[in-house]
């Protein structure tokens, strides 16, 4: 894939649903850019559109118009198999409730994107749970392990194939102050290293603080 400058462009994007009172506006006229390797957090109140965007930015959701590109590629361009293998190849995802299968250890849970790719897996996925501080819990189910550790082992799923984007949902939401802390601590570290663009969606204003740019939405509008 050739080089770009911005991981993310984003032309006046807009999400309308219907209800019973009519056409709802979700998104209005959203336009930005997030240059490759940097970081970007999404803030505003509870539905005011956040949840909406990154759905829309991960091609998880069309919207109604405008355009979103990922590494100078539409994703209005690809069908749903297309985005769904682009995100294969380079995407990271981490969420507030983890997404961990609970019937996969931690190592299993780590080796299944790089499986469904068709990769090697033990080895990168050993490594990067050492990575993370989990060498120890490799063999663990979900269900033994504390909600950071969980968020770890989200972490070194979401990296382990030094993804181009990350896209992070709230990711120290269900954290004491502790070990969310901690928890963003890796992350950006671990971004830094792999020359990640992140892009979080968060109430934290400290974690927001921490990202090179921020942008607000208000009603489904940047302001």
């Amino acid at each position: 894939m050739n080089v770009v400058t911005n991981a993310i462009e984003v032309k006046k994007l807009c999400k309308q649903v219907s209800d019973a009172t009519g056409i709802l506006n979700i998104l209005d006229d959203v336009s930005f850019s997030v240059a490759a390797g940097k970081s970007i957090a999404i803030t505003g109140a509870s539905g005011s559109g956040k949840s909406t965007l990154l759905g829309l930015l991960a091609g998880l959701d069309q919207p109604s118009t405008g355009e979103v590109q990922l590494l100078g590629e539409s994703l209005s361009s690809m069908d749903e198999d297309g985005r769904a293998a682009f995100r294969a190849h380079h995407v990271g995802f981490v969420f507030q409730s983890f997404q961990l299968l609970p019937n996969l250890t931690a190592l299993e849970n780590v080796m299944l994107p790089l499986e469904l790719a068709g990769l090697s897996a033990t080895e990168p996925a050993t490594k990067m749970l050492e990575r993370v501080g989990l060498g120890a819990r490799l063999h663990h189910y979900p269900s033994t392990l504390s909600g950071g550790e969980q968020q770890r082992v989200s972490i070194a799923r979401a990296f382990v194939q030094r993804p181009v984007l990350i896209f992070a949902d709230e990711p120290t939401g269900s954290l004491d102050e502790a070990t969310g802390s901690t928890i963003i601590n890796l992350m950006f570290e671990m971004a830094a290293q792999q020359g990640t663009t992140l892009v979080l969606v968060t109430h934290d204003t400290s974690l927001a603080a921490r990202c090179d740019r921020q942008i607000v939405l208000q009603g489904g509008r940047l302001i």
